[in-house]
């Protein structure tokens, strides 16, 4: 959400751009981990769609850092949406590692 409320002041040039790819992006991230939750019965699946959210988290940094060098962020606020992506990667990286403690059952 707090991408979303950075991006609100993105050029309107943005709309289908940079705006639509970052906040489809890091909504996603949400979304899959929802989805690996569901497919927890199986390590291979909860691990699968763990890793397309990390993927999408990763992806959400790219924009970012685009969002960056076209000055439409400024770094300190880049650092806090950086500093707090690397937690949901450290927490999808720990999930990924211990599926079981996630209700995974093989």
């Amino acid at each position: 959400m707090q991408i979303f409320e950075v991006n609100k002041q993105f050029p309107k040039e943005e709309i289908y751009s940079l705006t639509d790819q970052i906040r489809r992006s890091s909504r996603s991230v949400t979304v899959i981990i929802a989805e690996a939750y569901r497919k927890r019965r199986y390590k291979k699946h909860i691990v699968s769609k763990l890793t397309d959210a990390d993927a999408e988290s990763s992806e959400t940094n790219v924009w970012l850092d685009f969002s960056l060098s076209c000055d439409y962020v400024t770094k300190s606020e880049i650092e806090k949406l950086k500093t707090l992506s690397k937690e949901v990667g450290k927490l999808l990286n720990y999930m990924m590692n211990n599926p079981e403690k996630f209700g995974v059952s093989d």
